[in-house]
């Protein structure tokens, strides 16, 4: 769940137990604010369809059963939409809980079930433009967050000839909505608390745990790559996959690519990379950072965030030999690198909310000036990493065309 102020493993607002558990909150019968997203700008339209994995060699480390399952979306590249229908941003049941737990507004004065995505469920596959088939990216979401929060940036990319697998990390997340309808629900406000009343040593414990299960789960839908449904499984390049993710995600594409040299390039956008609340703390570092890597990594913080000020950032760079580059989004918040920077001001504008709220949850950045932005160097990394091509240049020095963007030596 993202919690604006904070860019921790576990954000304030994934452990808010007591609302989780109970449901409690007020009911509004007034209208409900509906919101949009931005259309993906790539010249090919984007498909998707839900694929359910299951890890039988791994215990469940959150729950009772013998085996690990997972759901992940996969947008991709389309022949055609026409005939289809467009997938809604989240499910009924993910849209509920986020509803119950989105740390924003109070629940029922936001239809987040009616926000529909840009792709188009189960359309045909598209004809790779390259022999190799298509590049691959993964994402993972915050902590706590359904994946569908970062479907702004997933269908960017499809749009632009990347199959895209995004990854809801069971247990983690509030809710994971399994075929015919069977929901699994978070276990991490409940074991924070435990962590907590236990000590700090069980929290910095847990932190690790957290990420060390994210991490298992990417790798495991690595392995399983090929063997996604229709052509889909024959048409990638997997000799070029990238990942990306914000927050708590951001961590676990830095993490797994230290892990599995199946990543070629990482993006962490605003994902502190340490066992830690705090975000000067050095304490209890990650591999990654003790480590660093050898691959491209990039860095893209909201206001104040660098690795002069993140100390986790500071060790992966000080230790890192790979390229890498720390880019800060003028004007963002922690939330800004998620489908709630075009969002909040839609559900300001409808709910008559002031400006201090769109600026506590997203920052001051015009949102789709931000928008434009994070697609256009997102794009740019995995297009020069997995596609060994930089036409615009955007990731050696400033550009004129994106004065939000600086560069941190």
């Amino acid at each position: 769940m993202i919690a604006p102020s904070r860019r921790v493993v576990l954000s304030a607002a994934a452990l808010s137990a007591t609302a989780l558990l109970t449901g409690a909150g007020p009911t509004v019968a007034a209208p409900r604010a509906r919101m949009s997203l931005p259309a993906p700008t790539g010249p090919y339209d984007v498909g998707t369809v839900g694929v359910r994995l299951v890890d039988r060699g791994r215990r469940d480390p959150w729950g009772t059963r013998a085996y690990r399952e997972l759901m992940v979306g996969v947008r991709y590249p389309a022949r055609s939409v026409r005939g289809y229908e467009s997938a809604p941003q989240m499910t009924p049941a993910a849209a509920q809980a986020y509803d119950r737990m989105n740390g924003l507004v109070e629940p029922g004065r936001v239809d987040w079930a009616a926000t529909r995505s840009h792709a188009y469920t189960h359309a045909p596959v598209a004809r790779p433009a390259r022999p190799a088939g298509f590049p691959v990216v993964l994402y993972s979401p915050g902590a706590g967050d359904p994946r569908t929060l970062g479907t702004t940036l997933c269908d960017e990319l499809a749009s632009r000839g990347y199959v895209v697998v995004m990854l809801d990390h069971t247990y983690d997340a509030q809710v994971v909505e399994f075929p015919r309808r069977r929901l699994e629900r978070t276990v991490l406000p409940r074991e924070f608390t435990r962590a907590k009343d236990a000590g700090p040593e069980h929290v910095v414990a847990l932190l690790k745990r957290v990420v060390d299960v994210r991490v298992a789960d990417t790798r495991f839908v690595l392995d399983q790559l090929c063997q996604l449904p229709g052509p889909l499984g024959r048409l990638l390049d997997l000799g070029a996959v990238g990942m990306f993710g914000q927050s708590a995600g951001g961590f676990t594409a830095a993490q797994t690519m230290h892990d599995d040299r199946r990543i070629r390039a990482a993006l962490n956008m605003d994902g502190v990379m340490g066992y830690t609340e705090r975000d000067d703390d050095p304490a209890n570092p990650s591999p990654v950072g003790t480590d660093g890597v050898d691959r491209p990594l990039l860095l893209m913080g909201m206001d104040g965030d660098d690795h002069h000020t993140v100390a986790s950032w500071g060790a992966v760079w000080e230790h890192s030999t790979g390229w890498r580059r720390d880019l800060t989004l003028t004007g963002t918040a922690h939330a800004s690198f998620t489908d709630l920077q075009s969002q909040v001001p839609q559900i300001a504008r409808q709910l008559g909310l002031p400006d201090d709220f769109v600026a506590k949850s997203v920052g001051r950045v015009d949102p789709v000036r931000s928008v434009a932005a994070q697609k256009a160097y997102v794009c740019a990394f995995f297009d020069r990493w997995l596609r060994g091509r930089d036409d615009a240049g955007l990731l050696e020095r400033p550009s004129a065309r994106w004065p939000e963007v600086r560069f941190v030596e």
